[in-house]
């Protein structure tokens, strides 16, 4: 398995040594292996997860808080699959309603974002009509 340096890494996907370590400080990221020097190395695992998480935040919107609350659903979830007890389904419950929340989140930011962008391709056809008449 091959691994970067965080300077390695904040070069390839385009943050900041700090955004880096914040984000492991916060939890939307799990800390990565260190060596003897104490020197962060990412996995690709690892840089693919932080782009999933820049993803969602530059194109979906989503505050650290609510990729937060995301990342610690899913791990409960994930904990909750791998534990096959009676408190499996009290919890599948839980995050089942959770989730639902989650989606329907996603779902009205979508509807936002599509109603801005209907306005911004409203706005572009007035200007290339006004250019028109320029013309």
């Amino acid at each position: 398995m091959t691994f970067f340096k965080i300077d390695e890494v904040t070069k390839q996907i385009g943050v900041t040594k700090r955004t880096l370590r914040y984000y492991e400080e916060i939890g939307l990221i799990k800390p990565p292996i260190r060596t003897e020097g104490k020197i962060r190395l990412y996995s690709s695992d690892d840089i693919r997860d932080i782009k999933k998480i820049l993803e969602a935040r530059e194109v979906l919107g989503f505050s650290l808080t609510e990729l937060q609350h995301f990342i610690s659903l899913k791990e409960e979830m994930e904990r909750a699959y791998e534990n096959e007890d009676v408190q499996a389904s009290v919890h599948a419950d839980r995050l089942h309603t959770l989730l639902e929340a989650q989606v329907d989140m996603l779902t009205e930011k979508m509807k936002r974002m599509e109603s801005f962008r209907q306005d911004l391709q409203h706005m572009l056809l007035k200007i290339e009509k006004l250019q028109q008449k320029d013309k």
